[in-house]
């Protein structure tokens, strides 16, 4: 999952998440990172609403969809909590008819 930022002057941050595998029950289980900018923490349960979509997530299609699943959630009564979030789950050599993306928007 990405998320964009401001990293101050004339910069842009993007903050990249991972899932890791079951297996790694607590963050102190994970292997260690060996870059010091990578974190590892561990993230409460949250609830989401999701659409999944093909192809390329360019800005436009990704606006598109987070506009079209707030419509959704709030017509069927769910409480929106926070900003969505991107998440795109192939390598950037994937053709785009085979990619696998979501829009996750957070709700109560």
């Amino acid at each position: 999952m990405t998320k964009e930022g401001g990293g101050g002057k004339n910069k842009k941050t993007v903050t990249m998440q991972f899932l890791l595998p079951e297996m790694y029950k607590k963050a102190e289980d994970a292997p260690r990172p060996t870059d010091e900018r990578v974190v590892i923490r561990e993230e409460g349960g949250r609830k989401y609403g999701v659409v999944t979509f093909s192809g390329t997530a360019g800005e436009s299609v990704v606006s598109e969809k987070v506009k079209k699943l707030r419509s959704d959630l709030e017509r069927d009564g769910f409480k929106i909590t926070g900003e969505f979030v991107l998440a795109r789950y192939n390598p950037p050599w994937t053709l785009p008819p085979f990619r696998t993306n979501e829009v996750m928007i957070p709700v109560e």
